[in-house]
């Protein structure tokens, strides 16, 4: 298995669904990751976000409507929707 098809991305409302719904037997199971013995580290990579940088922009209003709408953390969402607007662009 390629290291892209072991990385699963979901969006932020999947990711709060799943709160509380952790598959512990999984996890415990030999196939799991439940014993440190059994995961293979040596292509383990430290990943550390970027630091952030400071900026001053003038949006529309109906467009910071739209990402507060989604509540606490739209600064954040705003963020992830350029950086895969940035993504898209650079392939």
């Amino acid at each position: 298995m390629a290291k892209s098809e072991r990385i699963t991305k979901i969006t932020l409302e999947e990711a709060q669904a799943l709160e509380g719904k952790t598959d512990w037997a999984k996890f415990d199971s030999p196939a799991g990751l439940g014993d440190e013995d059994d995961f293979d580290w040596s292509d383990a990579v430290i990943v550390e976000p970027a630091p952030k940088v400071s900026v001053s922009i003038r949006l529309d209003s109906d467009i910071v409507d739209f990402f507060k709408e989604g509540g606490k953390g739209y600064q954040t969402r705003m963020n992830a929707v350029l950086r895969s607007f940035m993504d898209a662009r650079r392939r």
